[in-house]
């Protein structure tokens, strides 16, 4: 039977958080077994809001040697620059054609930044859920792995699908969102109602993959917690909540062991052990990054092939789309 295909990306404006690893790339690690996956670094993306370019440059490759640390195989997936792939820019602009202003001015992500940005918002802020639109539908995507803060931007995918395939003709697959669960979702150390983000203001809100063991003992010290002493997994403590679900994704260990081991220990000792094993459990993927990072040209090597296959791949999906539309297909 032919695999079903999954898309997924991130974006390599900055280091990787836990909570990316837990909630998006450990996740990947598993899918790339049971489908035909594609992983891309998605610097189109990034350039949405100013970057330094020798920044933007070494944050594309640590992104890359971090998905091989975590657990990529490019022998079972394809893992690629979306830069390198011209046809992301050409559907792109395909769609954007067939994309209302009004729905994209309801996008969440538009409103939160353009009402900080003012007339200063660029187009690019504007129309990139089109960009990422083009993403999924280029490779036929069955699923893409998303968040509840993302089903928005996959809504407009799949209405693109909709409205060009009635337009022309059946031509691209309707994505389906491969959910993550919501005890998986990672959490600011400091605010846990809102979720870990490189973007942070305060460094204390998250943990970077490639963060120093001090600075993990630091911020996990620091983590706020609330006044009721015990450890528990409950929405009543959320700040708590998150510890755990941290703790029991790096040590395997279930909620209900968690309670048992620190049931009136109350928050010092748990605070303490859960930085040890973060430590612990990041150590590996660290070790392994500066091996991939001296290898420069393993590295080359992976985003190579797999922009080849990618290019390969979503050529055939651009070529329909031209003839659909009526251009003249050289």
């Amino acid at each position: 039977m032919e695999r079903k295909v999954v898309f997924s990306g991130v974006q390599p404006s900055g280091g990787l958080t836990i909570g990316n690893y837990i909630g998006a790339i450990r996740n990947w690690v598993s899918l790339q077994d049971e489908y035909d996956c594609y992983y891309s670094i998605v610097d189109l993306h990034a350039i949405t809001v100013p970057q330094v370019p020798k920044d933007l440059r070494k944050n594309t490759l640590e992104v890359l040697a971090l998905y091989l640390a975590c657990g990529l195989d490019p022998e079972k997936c394809t893992i690629f620059i979306q830069s390198h792939v011209s046809t992301h820019a050409e559907l792109a602009w395909v769609l954007n054609t067939m994309s209302y202003m009004g729905q994209l001015s309801r996008m969440t992500q538009y409103k939160d930044k353009s009402q900080k940005l003012g007339e200063s918002v660029n187009a690019g802020l504007f129309t990139y859920p089109v960009l990422m639109a083009a993403d999924i539908l280029l490779y036929q995507a069955d699923y893409v792995p998303v968040g509840q803060d993302q089903k928005q931007h996959l809504e407009l995918a799949r209405d693109l699908t909709d409205r060009f395939n009635n337009r022309y003709s059946p031509t691209f697959k309707v994505p389906e969102p491969l959910i993550k669960k919501e005890e998986g979702k990672i959490m600011s150390l400091q605010d846990p109602n809102k979720k870990m983000s490189k973007s942070d203001e305060n460094d204390n809100g998250f943990i970077l993959i490639l963060e120093k063991p001090d600075d993990i003992r630091r911020k996990i010290k620091r983590a706020v917690t609330d006044s009721i002493g015990e450890v528990r997994f409950s929405e009543e403590q959320p700040a708590i909540k998150n510890l755990m679900t941290i703790y029991s994704a790096f040590s395997g260990c279930s909620f209900e062991d968690i309670e048992k081991r620190y049931e009136g220990q109350g928050y010092k000792q748990f605070k303490e052990d859960l930085a040890e094993v973060v430590i612990e459990g990041l150590a590996p993927i660290q070790e392994r990054f500066k091996e991939i990072m001296n290898n420069k040209e393993y590295l080359e090597n992976v985003y190579k092939q797999g922009a080849e296959k990618a290019q390969y791949v979503s050529n055939k999906t651009l070529r329909k789309v031209y003839k659909k539309i009526g251009f003249v297909v050289k």
